[in-house]
């Protein structure tokens, strides 16, 4: 288990690096609409404002913090499930929703992976979309999805093997350390 620890917090660098470009991705797209906007009232507004906003700020704003909520169990969570046993039900629930989570993303970042491929070399430029007379690059940011999706999928593969080979733990009541300090 100190391979996967380690590789656990190895993985702390990446996710917070992603966490600051899709922060840095938000302010970005706020500053660039807000400079639209008041550009507009002079009538000079900015060429390709919604074409960036949705094909590079978006992108990465959803997607690249993906890692960071997983690291964090701040994922929605069903509650249906996790009350109709005690705790030892709830911790191989959480495994099972973590692998069928895994499968997902891997079916995701392949999909992904291929469309980023096939954007990537779709014409001259790979894909582009045209604002006014100028053409916006679009192709670099579907890299972002794989990418997203790949580290997650890594990720919670580890957290799998490092839940598995901790074992369960049942939760220690306050009763029981009471008694244990006597």
């Amino acid at each position: 288990m100190v391979v996967v620890d380690k590789l656990l917090k190895w993985f702390e660098y990446p996710i917070n690096a992603m966490l600051w470009l899709a922060i840095i991705a938000a302010v970005a797209m706020m500053l660039h609409v807000s400079v639209d906007v008041t550009a507009r009232f002079f009538n000079h507004p900015f060429a390709g404002t919604t074409e960036v906003v949705a094909g590079w700020y978006m992108i990465a704003i959803a997607f690249l913090p993906w890692v960071w909520i997983a690291r964090n169990d701040s994922h929605i969570v069903a509650g249906m499930f996790q009350h109709i046993g005690g705790p030892r039900f709830e911790y191989w629930l959480e495994i099972a929703v973590k692998i069928v989570t895994v499968l997902f993303l891997y079916i995701f970042t392949w999909q992904t992976y291929r469309r980023a491929v096939q954007q990537t070399f779709a014409g001259p430029q790979g894909e582009v979309w045209q604002v006014g007379g100028s053409f916006i690059p679009i192709w670099p940011a579907r890299w972002l999805l794989p990418a997203a999706g790949l580290l997650m999928g890594v990720y919670l593969v580890l957290r799998i093997i490092r839940d598995l080979g901790g074992g369960y733990q049942p939760p220690s009541t306050p009763a029981s350390a009471a008694g244990a300090e006597l």
